[in-house]
């Protein structure tokens, strides 16, 4: 029967793209359906978003031949600090410091606005004659039979292949159609997200400040930038974002510290719900989960597109292995192989996130002091600090190839 593509992608953010060069990369001929018009976003001006690479995701972009384009942007993570404490207070003297001379494979990550790494993703797939972009276009249909899958486009057209891949978000239609229910709740929190521009150097280090509403975390960009993500309660964030930029920034200037001297904003302000939600199943007969579609979680640790980008290197690792064994790359059994493969780590990340969530995001003394003690015991034990920097790196569990 005749294919219009080995893989279909429904879904162009970030996953989509990344997933689609390392097919390509295995063999295969992938098709990638983009709801957002590409040019657009490839070509957006600064609005300070960014994301925390790490150092095993930053192998898998050298690998599929864009770091190079994005390293001139992107802005290394040499240390980072995790502290407890109340706005206007301080932090507490127990912390965590972890410093990336105690890594011998270097910085634990790296900082890299969205802009730079779409525009770098965009440039491969049109210089990859095995890649089609179909940009402003979404799945609206899929039917699944025994040799492969059927969706409909938006645009009224159909495309037939061997697999259809959901890199579509938390709301995953291809997740919907294929009948795969999630678990998950809200945290009764909404991110606030922006760029700060301030008067002092950051020397490259990241800041995790636990508070009673949520954490703030400042994470360095190139230049005396840093990017925020600020959790708050829903009522709190709504009234704090509908502020002009001066009082916003007043009320950021307490919970931020003077640390990195006067700040002032930079780009644009952004907001975003937060909740934890997991896909019962990340494969059905002909259909796999990627990224947000498979698992959304806190962005306490930002690790979300790390844990993306890691489903990415599964499976396609998982097909390229079974390409080359002559099986059918979108059976059921191939497919469960990626899942059990990525089912583990993804419980362990989505429940650790949501616990620290939990244990951090309150004003229970008796938890205050515990986790103090514990971030205290923790940099003061070299082997403990060391598990907790490789695991931030993205070092740990069973790597597949692309981020070795």
């Amino acid at each position: 029967m005749r294919f219009d593509t080995d893989i279909l992608i429904a879904g162009g953010g970030l996953n989509g793209p990344a997933l689609a060069l390392a097919l390509s990369h295995a063999g295969f001929t992938v098709t990638v359906v983009d709801a957002r018009p590409a040019p657009e976003r490839a070509g957006s001006n600064f609005d300070g978003r960014g994301y925390a690479l790490a150092l095993a995701s930053k192998r898998l972009l050298d690998r599929l031949g864009v770091w190079q384009d994005v390293a001139p942007n992107a802005q290394p993570m040499l240390d980072i600090k995790v502290s407890d404490g109340r706005a206007g207070e301080g932090p507490s003297p127990f912390f965590l410091h972890f410093d990336h001379s105690e890594l011998e494979e270097g910085p634990m990550g790296f900082m890299l606005e969205d802009r730079f790494l779409y525009r770098a993703f965009l440039t491969a797939m049109e210089n990859d004659p095995a890649i089609t972009l179909i940009p402003d276009t979404s799945v609206t249909e899929q039917s699944v039979d025994p040799s492969g899958v059927t969706v409909t486009l938006s645009n009224g057209e159909t495309r037939r292949a061997r697999l259809l891949v959901g890199c579509d978000g938390r709301q995953s239609g291809v997740a919907q159609r294929a009948g795969i229910r999630r678990t998950g709740w809200g945290y009764g929190q909404t991110a606030l997200v922006c760029a700060i521009a301030h008067e002092k150097p950051h020397n490259g280090v990241a800041h995790q400040f636990f508070m009673p509403p949520g954490p703030l975390a400042i994470l360095p960009l190139p230049g005396n930038m840093s990017s925020i993500v600020w959790s708050e309660t829903e009522e709190n964030a709504a009234r704090i974002h509908a502020l002009s930029d001066e009082d916003y920034l007043a009320v950021l200037r307490p919970r931020f510290g003077d640390f990195l001297g006067d700040i002032s904003l930079a780009g644009a302000r952004f907001t975003y719900p937060l909740g934890l939600t997991v896909a019962n199943h990340f494969v059905s007969d002909h259909v796999a989960l990627v990224g947000d579609a498979a698992h959304g979680m806190h962005p306490i640790a930002g690790q979300g597109l790390n844990a993306g980008l890691r489903d990415v290197a599964a499976l396609a690792q998982v097909l390229a292995e079974a390409k080359s064994r002559g099986e059918d790359i979108a059976s059921i059994l191939v497919l469960e192989r990626y899942q059990e493969w990525r089912r583990f780590d993804t419980q362990a990340l989505v429940a650790a996130t949501d616990i620290t969530n939990k244990l951090f995001s309150n004003d229970n003394p008796l938890l205050r002091a515990g986790r103090d003690i514990g971030m205290g015991l923790i940099g003061k034990v070299p082997a403990l600090r060391r598990t907790f920097m490789r695991e931030a790196a993205g070092l740990t569990g069973d790597l597949p190839d692309l981020m070795r």
